[in-house]
């Protein structure tokens, strides 16, 4: 049915464990005629079927799509996309008239590896991070359709930067069925513009759903910085919640935009909130101490192994200057979105901070991504999203 490939003797002990990568180095050899984006067997040494999956150039070389020696086909990708739905329809994110914004696949977490969509309103985000989600876009944007039943309408392709360049794909963002100007998307019964042409990731940072509720609860009467603000979402929960002020900072002219025109499409008018376009190091350096709740939601500083001691100095350095400036009983949010930064690294890094900054911290709260972007028990590595609230006396 699919070509072959074939392991190591002794390397099948992680997909036994269920793990749904294969790593290059577990490879003894290939067949003929293989290319990249095409579905292939894995076989044991011993000659066992292991896996059915994607092959890949590179580190990861299968992602696998099943276990069991099946055929990839429409059949598969109805079971596998309305599993992702069930799940999400029993949570309540889905079919939730308050909240139309949610991730219905993500990756692994769904048994779909390389794949991730995200819906805002009638429209899907689709986005490939492996060149076998890539050939199938298609296909699966058709089963997606008929899946959701009426729940999207639209799907639109963003995996421009996703994929690896050396494919020489030829990938482009765009709508590969319908169209729609409506960018606006709900999320607990706020507006968001979600600029799924430009923006980072699939348009929205979806994945900090509860925590930006969380901070709404905290906000009341607070005076509100929001570092690395991107689309403003903690600032617009923040002003919600009940804020005295609201200042939102990012380095990124576009991003300070987008904040300002969420801002309106919620709070039109309110004066409790400004936005600055300006480096979070330098904005740090030249407050005060009248902010007595601060969001430090920065980029990935760690997007692999090698750039890990880095990025640490970096959370710590981040983090010290917040906890210098923060008022006295104030309360701070922060997180890392690195998968590479563990839990332990990350707490440690902050831990850091404190001592530097001579500050006595309690941790309130350990933040992590939402029940929609759900973590295979079998691959630890997806749980990519850390957060610690603190109480700074």
């Amino acid at each position: 049915m699919y070509h072959n490939v074939y392991l190591k003797k002794g390397k099948e002990e992680s997909l036994k464990r269920f793990h749904p990568w294969v790593f290059s180095g577990a490879i003894s050899h290939i067949d003929d005629g293989i290319e990249e984006g095409c579905i292939v067997r894995v076989v044991a040494y011993s000659g066992e079927i292991l896996a059915v999956g994607h092959f890949q150039i590179g580190s990861i070389a299968v992602r696998v799509l099943s276990f069991d020696d099946i055929e990839i086909n429409d059949d598969f990708w109805n079971r596998r996309l309305q599993s992702a739905l069930d799940m999400r329809k029993r949570i309540g994110i889905a079919d939730n008239p308050a909240n139309d914004t949610y991730r219905l696949v993500h990756g692994e977490g769904d048994n779909l590896p390389g794949l991730v969509i995200d819906c805002y309103g009638k429209t899907a985000v689709m986005q490939a991070h492996s060149v076998g989600m890539h050939v199938c876009r298609h296909v699966i944007a058709d089963r997606l359709i008929a899946v959701m039943a009426g729940r999207i309408d639209n799907v639109f392709y963003k995996s421009e930067t996703t994929l690896p360049f050396k494919a020489e794909l030829g990938q482009e963002n765009g709508f590969i069925i319908g169209s729609s100007d409506d960018n606006i998307a709900v999320e607990n019964g706020l507006k968001f513009h979600v600029d799924w042409l430009k923006g980072q990731k699939t348009g929205f940072f979806v994945d900090q759903r509860d925590n930006r509720s969380l901070l709404e609860n905290y906000a009341c009467g607070r005076k509100v910085l929001n570092m690395f603000c991107y689309t403003g979402g903690f600032s617009v929960y923040a002003m919600r919640g009940g804020a005295e002020l609201v200042h939102s900072v990012d380095s990124s002219a576009k991003a300070v935009a987008l904040t300002d025109a969420n801002i309106a499409l919620n709070f039109p008018n309110d004066d409790r909130h400004a936005s600055f376009c300006e480096d979070a190091f330098k904005y740090l350096d030249a407050s005060g101490d009248e902010y007595d709740l601060i969001i430090l939601d920065p980029p990935a500083f760690a997007k692999h192994r090698a750039a890990l001691h880095n990025a640490l100095k970096g959370y710590a350095r981040l983090n010290a200057k917040a906890l210098s400036r923060i008022k006295p009983g104030g309360i701070i949010f922060t997180f890392s979105c690195s998968q590479v930064v563990t839990k332990e690294n990350f707490r440690n890094a902050v831990f850091t901070a404190a001592t530097m900054a001579r500050r006595n911290v309690r941790v309130l709260h350990q933040l992590h991504q939402p029940a929609d972007h759900p973590i295979n028990i079998y691959h630890p590595e997806g749980e990519y999203l850390k957060g610690l609230v603190l109480y700074v006396e």
